[in-house]
């Protein structure tokens, strides 16, 4: 595969010759000519219109539904200061990250993403392990999430039984599990589903994820008994710290909350082959939700910080056991915090549903170009649905078995949480790194930064390379078997059997793994009108 090749296609796209009756098709034809040009076929429907693709990325990093499942993290951590102030600091330099994998987005917007932009970006020497290792990082990232994620919703339902039951149920992390398990099969048969009717549902999740962010915001404070009511000094200035950790690094561990919270940018990415207009709407899409979940966090945060009172040992260990339903039912009531924990409960639900969506999509495109083991099984569309139904079911099932890990106590579902974010910042940081480290020439897409791609892509990958220092440390600064941070050694496991699966003789990936390859075929591009000569030359290139 020629390294340069893929850019020069991604950037020359032209329309396809020929008359076309509705401004729709054009773009639909034009994104079908961009794919060919990066040596695939258009196999998936491009269905998803730019406000559904950010719909989706908006649903992943909707903050409502993450503090909910996250706050534990912030709250021992510098109390208000670090719930209000980590989150502004994060949300900030979360932002580089955004807009550097935006542009890459957008010069080559495939489902594969990442290992794409690795394998075009990297030196000759180093791209076809750095794209085999941002792939298996990037897989194995979401299904981490997936599991995090449905973990967190059944916690919240059973918090929810909890308080219907006026703490008189207190659920073990068996019947967890259960929940668990169910709300991951509901998320399989979801995302196996025609992809027209997993598009239409982003736009019931958006407007749902707006409006509950905005009637947080404004209900709690409202509902907040005077006695649960703190004051600006106590919101902006008070300080807690649980675990005994120096202050100024227990205020840097409550960056684990919004770290957890606006993460999952290159969601839209592997979307790009069913999304009208790709290469403008996916850089878009994660560029705005990562500002709206910026801002609405921090309106959030402010809310809970006012209304939470001054108890945050009490917080912590209420026998509800989420803090921010705690927070509800003292604001709320038993049937207000209710109301708030199901729509929570309703809006985590469908991130899960989408996080198994986009994993699938990432799955198949990585099978696609034979990465993964049983490609051959996995690289298939479902005749009546047009989707990867046996993609859709590998996620699932490596879900369920990574969750097992949860019973572990909350430590190893930390290691879950921590994992996810971990795997996908790794994934995240080499192709940043590569686009301006590898050499190879840079012809941008419609979305460009210009000049200030460079400096924003050095604070992207040093606030990332510092974020992984953070995931690493255990809860406590003397850690014991129960509150060890286990995350190291979970990612470390992984990226070594990646690893060793790459180097392993006689089967390994370095005796086959060639990096992307094309799988469309010269008669194909004419026929379709496509391309030209030029386009030919591309393809065939591509797929030596």
């Amino acid at each position: 595969m020629d390294t340069g090749t893929p850019t020069k296609r991604a950037n020359a796209a032209t329309l396809p010759d020929g008359n076309v009756s509705t401004r729709a098709s054009t773009v639909v034809d034009s994104d079908a000519a961009l794919l060919a040009r990066l040596g695939y076929k258009q196999e998936l429907k491009r269905v998803f219109t730019p406000a559904e693709i950010f719909g989706l990325a908006f649903s992943f990093i909707c903050p409502y539904p993450a503090i909910v499942a996250v706050l534990g993290f912030a709250l021992p951590d510098g109390g208000p200061v670090g719930l209000v102030w980590g989150w502004a600091v994060s949300a900030v330099f979360v932002m580089f990250i955004a807009l550097a994998l935006a542009e890459l987005g957008s010069a080559l917007p495939t489902s594969g993403g990442l290992y794409f932009w690795t394998y075009t970006y990297a030196s000759p020497r180093w791209r076809r392990l750095l794209s085999w290792l941002v792939g298996y990082s990037n897989t194995i990232a979401y299904i981490a999430a997936i599991s995090a994620t449905d973990w967190a919703c059944a916690t919240e339902i059973l918090a929810g039984a909890s308080i219907g039951s006026r703490m008189a149920f207190t659920p073990t992390l068996h019947q967890t599990y259960g929940v668990f398990a169910a709300v991951i099969m509901c998320h399989a048969f979801i995302a196996s589903l025609a992809s027209s009717v997993v598009a239409r549902l982003q736009n019931f999740g958006m407007v749902l994820n707006i409006t509950l962010c905005l009637a947080i915001i404004i209900a709690l404070p409202a509902a907040t008994p005077k006695e649960f009511r703190n004051s600006p000094s106590f919101a902006f200035g008070g300080f807690d710290n649980l675990y005994g950790w120096p202050n100024g690094w227990a205020f840097i561990m409550g960056f684990l909350a919004p770290l957890f919270t606006i993460a999952g940018f290159d969601a839209p990415v592997h979307m790009s082959e069913e999304a009208s207009n790709a290469a403008t709407a996916v850089p878009w899409a994660i560029v705005i939700s990562s500002a709206l979940a910026g801002v609405f966090g921090w309106g959030i945060n402010v809310a809970l910080a006012f209304c939470m009172g001054t108890d945050i040992q009490g917080i912590m260990s209420n026998p509800i056991g989420q803090p921010v339903a705690t927070v509800f039912f003292n604001s709320f009531g038993q049937r207000g915090s209710l109301v708030f924990v199901s729509f929570a409960i309703i809006t985590q639900f469908l991130i899960g549903a989408n996080i198994v969506i986009v994993t699938s999509r990432l799955t198949f495109a990585f099978s696609r170009d034979g990465a993964l083991p049983f490609s051959s099984v996995l690289y298939r569309l479902h005749p009546r649905t047009n989707t990867p139904v046996n993609c859709v079911l590998a996620s699932a099932c490596g879900a369920l078995l990574l969750g097992l890990l949860a019973l572990g106590g909350p430590s190893a579902s930390s290691a879950i949480f921590s994992l996810g974010v971990a795997g996908l910042y790794v994934a995240w940081c080499i192709p940043i790194a590569s686009r301006f480290l590898g050499g190879e020439k840079w012809v941008p897409g419609p979305f460009s930064l210009g000049w200030w791609g460079k400096p924003v892509a050095a604070i992207a990958v040093a606030w990332m390379s510092f974020a992984m220092v953070v995931f690493a440390f255990p809860t406590a600064p003397t850690p014991t078997g129960a509150n060890m941070n286990y995350m190291i050694v979970v990612l470390g496991g992984w990226i070594s059997l990646c690893l060793g699966y790459y180097y392993c003789p006689v089967y390994g990936g370095i005796h086959w793994f060639e990096g992307p390859r094309a799988n469309i075929q010269n008669e194909e591009l004419t026929e379709d009108g496509i391309g030209g000569t030029g386009d030919l030359q591309d393809a065939e290139k591509m797929s030596l």
